[in-house]
């Protein structure tokens, strides 16, 4: 697993898979835009996810995005806190590779089919306990729910902030317009001080 960082100094747009970035990267960091296409790229769509994407400064997000997404908290947490509610998680899609276990997923507000949040997780599971592995392939419980009931030694690392234009996977699977904006994060959840989890995780529209 890679921490994903960004430092001062702007680069230009790089297209990549029609999906142009604009960040900002140290050489001796993982680069925010292969990144993303590295989680992307784990479950290939028919149609395009993303029509655009664009690397924003935490102190840039509008409200309520910037409490949503710049800190170095679970999702899973923010977005019940946000929506005062539960959320349930839903698999779309999942692959393990030895001990490295993907997959896509969308959070729901619980009992609904109401969409919060899409999201890419690439979780080495050398990192924890075969309980908690166990617990995360059974995929009843969102990944940060299950972390902290099991008490994992973790903290978060923020990567990257991104404005984010829907395309027509991400308008499906977040049930809102395709080329609609919305804004997402790059992160890496490190579990007993080793950078075990890399995290795509998007929010639907807020208001």
């Amino acid at each position: 697993m890679r921490a994903c960082r960004l430092c001062a100094g702007d680069q230009p747009k790089q297209p990549a898979d029609n999906v142009p970035l604009a960040l900002n990267s140290p050489q001796e960091n993982v680069n925010p835009h292969d990144e993303l296409h590295s989680l992307l790229d784990l479950f290939p769509e028919r149609e395009p996810m993303l029509a655009d994407a664009e690397h924003v400064a935490s102190e840039m997000l509008p409200e309520p995005y910037r409490r949503m997404l710049a800190h170095n908290h679970h999702m899973t947490v923010t977005m019940e806190s946000y929506h005062n509610c539960r959320v349930d998680v839903r698999i779309l899609d999942r692959k393990v590779d030895g001990d490295v276990y993907s997959r896509k997923i969308v959070l729901l507000k619980a009992g609904t089919d109401t969409s919060v949040q899409f999201g890419i997780v690439r979780f080495d599971l050398s990192y924890v306990t075969p309980t908690v592995t166990n617990e995360i392939l059974e995929a009843q419980k969102p990944l940060g729910r299950v972390l902290i009931d099991h008490n994992v030694l973790r903290h978060i690392d923020l990567g990257a902030v991104l404005r984010l234009q829907a395309g027509p996977a991400l308008a499906r699977y977040l049930q809102m317009p395709e080329g609609g904006t919305t804004y997402g994060r790059l992160a890496t959840i490190f579990c007993n001080r080793h950078p075990a989890v890399d995290l795509l995780e998007i929010t639907a529209p807020l208001t």
